[in-house]
This record gives C-alpha cells, sequence and structure tokens, in this order.
C-alpha cells in the first residue's frame, strides 16, 4: 500500500454531509494528506427530453452553479473554517465524474457517505457509492452516516 497523500471526498449537501467531517479531518490530519471536497451538479442534459430553449438552459446551469458554490463555501466555512481543503464543482453523473476525476488528479483515498438506499429507491436512483467503489482507480472508504452507535 502507498502513501495517501490526496483525499476526494464527494460531498452532497444532504444532512448526511456533515456527518462525514469528522472522519474526514481525523484521516487528513493523521495522514498528513490533501483534502479535496468534490460536489456534482447533475447535468441538465440529462433531462435531454424536454425541448428548452439552449440560451435558458445556459442560463439556468450557471445559477445553479453559483448556488452550488455559495453551498460549498458555506459547508467549508460551519465545517473545515479551521481545517485546509479545495473544494471542486463540476457538472455531470455524479459517480461518472468522481470517477473521472480521481483519476485525472491522481488520488489516493476516496471517502464518500452512503444513502443506504434500499428496493426500489436503489433501483430508481442507483448507488453511486457502489459505482464508485466499483470503478475508482484508488480505494474507497465508505461511511454509513445513518447508523446508530450502540
Amino acid at each position: 500500500m502507498g502513501e495517501i497523500k490526496k483525499i476526494l471526498v464527494p460531498i452532497d449537501f444532504s444532512p448526511a454531509s456533515p456527518v462525514l467531517v469528522p472522519y474526514v479531518k481525523t484521516l487528513g490530519q493523521k495522514l498528513g494528506a490533501e483534502v479535496h471536497l468534490f460536489y456534482v451538479v447533475r447535468s441538465l442534459a440529462y433531462f435531454g427530453g424536454f425541448y428548452v430553449p439552449h440560451t435558458s438552459i445556459q442560463k439556468f446551469e450557471d445559477e445553479i452553479l453559483k448556488g452550488a458554490e455559495r453551498k460549498m463555501d458555506d459547508f467549508v466555512e460551519d465545517h473545515f473554517e479551521d481545517f485546509p481543503v479545495q473544494t471542486h464543482i463540476l457538472t455531470g453523473d455524479a459517480a461518472e465524474e468522481i470517477i473521472n476525476f480521481a483519476k485525472k488528479e491522481g488520488f489516493d483515498l476516496i471517502l464518500m457517505g452512503t444513502h443506504g438506499r434500499k428496493g426500489l429507491d436503489k433501483v430508481i436512483f442507483g448507488s453511486v457509492a457502489e459505482k464508485v467503489v466499483k470503478g475508482a482507480p484508488c480505494p474507497v472508504l465508505t461511511i454509513n452516516p445513518y447508523r446508530k452507535k450502540d
């Protein structure tokens, strides 16, 4: 096993995201690793079956990206004020973007939460964590933020 110097932390700004923070800080500090927070905005191309003028789509995507940047800034301010992190926001399919970014930037570890979806929810929405685990170029540490401690 090589050294872990770069950790990618995909977040979705759900109520579960702050649960990851202590794990991220502990691993980052213990390993002396760079921590990169990562958020993916779903591309509106996903909704390609609807006709909307291109200018409207572009304007809407720009607004969504600005909103995501504000949310990321707030998240960092609320949870990482005393801890250095880098932030990245991309547009596309979450699992694909996480995998591609990890490959391109040479991450040593991906640390991400799971939603614990089951049944129909999993069939409809899929599992980003599962796709990342299967396709990642590096180890993936998943944390179930909903698990109750005994």
